[in-house]
């Protein structure tokens, strides 16, 4: 059978172009968005007499048919029918004959093509939300084992102040709570139905474009037909979206090879998620968080090449856009790929509370709390914030903590220190004060805990 659009045409494609022009060895992907979108667009057909209800039944057996060929793996997409929009047609046709052809009356392949993204898209970013869950459920079953246990927290990669590691790890609950209604929102700018667009202008025929939202669950279409062809923003937004999910995940991975690291042995990873050395037998790598971390590169490269790909277009449909699928798909496969990996990791790893709390007990991150207590004695902060500072360099210089000075040493930088400064200097004290909403007390993180499982249970 020769090209479906190769009337005005007196010479063959030449084969390079097919090759380079062909979109099926990716396209395919959207096989089943293709069919649903078909199945919609007959049944609208036949309902408004633009072709016959008889027809317009033979064209959904056809379709329902292929369907069930594709589901089961039996369907050979071919280059020459460039992409997967005549591929079907072609095996509809010859499933059924010529009444095939009448499947395209009243469309392009331009909006076809934008509304079989749509629902893909929609389904994607559905089942997206529920891995996201996933992750924040296992940070929350990490973050109720660990409501006691002290961590130091660190700015600059510092050690600042103690904090409660479920505090730490809740950091990410919201982080990704934050993704998760990023994700929603943009539901409502998935959701737009392209087709009745035709190529750029609408179409002549009497379609009711209704019917087909209707059909295909769509809450809005597209006003104008030249936007609806030409719109990527939907891809866009969601390629966005992905590639901040990707810094979250990232950030955490990061954490987790410091963390697992000898030098901080915070935590241990299972040995389900780490792989050994070819050389040396000693080594546990951290290669999952690893890979997550590299990953993330390419999500942000799949949002900047789109980008580049629209910023010179013209309306209405050009073939650059056909660029827009690759990235999308690649995003989509790394983001379930790493959602999938990120939360059995968590929920396995192994928190080493005891070096978390040595840890805490052999810096300075409990000096911000000397100059409160000054503070608290009438002393102005700026002056307390010098005097902690000189008692931290002697203590550096007498190669000592803050809880192992005494209370003669501490009265050489100021008379208000007294003997209650030792338990105003206790870790688990310093993380208790801490008590405003939002903070690290334990109260404050059962109560965070709490607001994040009612979050989920929504």
């Amino acid at each position: 059978m020769s090209k479906l659009w190769g009337g005005r045409f007196t010479k063959e494609t030449n084969k390079l172009v097919e090759e380079f022009t062909a979109s099926i060895s990716f396209d395919q992907k959207l096989a089943k968005e293709d069919i649903a979108g078909s199945l919609a667009h007959v049944q609208m057909l036949g309902e408004c007499g633009i072709i016959p209800l008889k027809d317009a039944e033979t064209i959904k057996q056809g379709l329902l048919a292929i369907k069930e060929r594709v589901d089961r793996g039996e369907v050979e997409f071919l280059v020459a029918d460039e992409d997967i929009h005549m591929n079907i047609e072609k095996l509809l046709i010859e499933q059924i004959g010529p009444v095939g052809g009448k499947l395209h009356t009243g469309r392009s392949r331009n909006d076809q093509v934008a509304t079989d993204m749509h629902l893909y898209l929609r389904t994607k970013t559905t089942e997206l939300i529920k891995l996201i869950e996933d992750v924040q459920l296992s940070i929350i079953k990490q973050a109720k084992e660990n409501i006691e246990t002290l961590i130091p927290g660190y700015t600059h990669l510092q050690r600042a102040q103690p904090v409660s590691f479920a505090h730490h790890l809740m950091a990410y609950f919201w982080m990704f709570e934050r993704d998760k209604e990023r994700l929603l929102d943009s539901l409502k700018r998935i959701n737009w139905l392209p087709l009745g667009s035709g190529a750029l202008a609408g179409t002549t025929f009497p379609i009711n474009r209704e019917k087909v939202a209707e059909l295909l669950g769509f809450e809005t279409i597209y006003p104008n037909s030249m936007d609806a062809v030409s719109d990527r923003d939907f891809i866009l937004e969601f390629l966005s979206i992905g590639s901040i999910i990707m810094t979250h995940i990232s950030r955490l991975s990061e954490e987790m090879v410091l963390w697992s690291s000898q030098e901080f042995q915070f935590i241990e990873l299972d040995d389900s998620f780490c792989t050994g050395s070819s050389i040396m037998p000693q080594k546990k790598n951290p290669d999952v968080p690893e890979l997550l971390r590299g990953k993330t590169g390419r999500t942000y490269g799949n949002l900047i090449g789109l980008l580049t790909v629209l910023k010179g277009l013209p309306l209405a449909y050009n073939k650059d856009l056909q660029e827009d699928k690759e990235g999308m798909f690649d995003t989509v496969e790394t983001l379930e790929g790493s959602l999938k990996l990120l939360a059995p990791m968590i929920e396995t790893m192994t928190v080493h509370k005891e070096v978390m709390r040595k840890a805490i007990n052999t810096d300075f991150s409990n000096a911000t709390d000397i100059a409160d207590y000054l503070v608290r004695k009438g002393l102005p902060f700026r002056e307390a914030h010098e005097v902690i500072g000189k008692i931290v360099l002697y203590s550096i210089q007498s190669n000592k903590f803050l809880l192992d000075l005494t209370i003669e040493e501490y009265k050489q930088f100021s008379d208000l220190f007294e003997e209650d400064i030792y338990q105003v200097l206790a870790p688990e004290q310093v993380v208790a004060v801490r008590n405003s909403f939002g903070g690290t007390a334990p109260e404050q993180v059962k109560q965070q805990i709490q607001l994040a499982e009612q979050k989920l249970h929504k």
